[in-house]
């Protein structure tokens, strides 16, 4: 593990970033205590939308449907 000063962080940020995104963990120390401990962030997964097109088709099949989206919402609300 790192260590960095309060005031490398204040002078030298791009090189603890670069640590960071390298995956290091960097103990903040002021005064030669440490105070805090940076933990590099792990990769999000891209989210994963539902195949509305697939789940359409299951549905209604290959039928055309003579009605709008949006007058397709308002008769799934009660609204038409």
């Amino acid at each position: 593990m790192k260590t960095a000063t309060v005031r490398d962080l204040r002078y030298r940020f791009p090189e603890v970033e670069a640590k960071l995104r390298e995956g290091e963990e960097i103990e903040v120390t002021k005064r030669r205590q440490v105070i805090a401990r940076l933990v590099p962030v792990k990769p999000q997964r891209p989210r994963a939308y539902p195949d509305f097109l697939a789940i359409q088709r299951e549905i209604f099949g290959d039928k055309a449907l003579n009605a709008s989206g949006s007058e397709l919402v308002s008769w799934a609300r009660g609204e038409y």
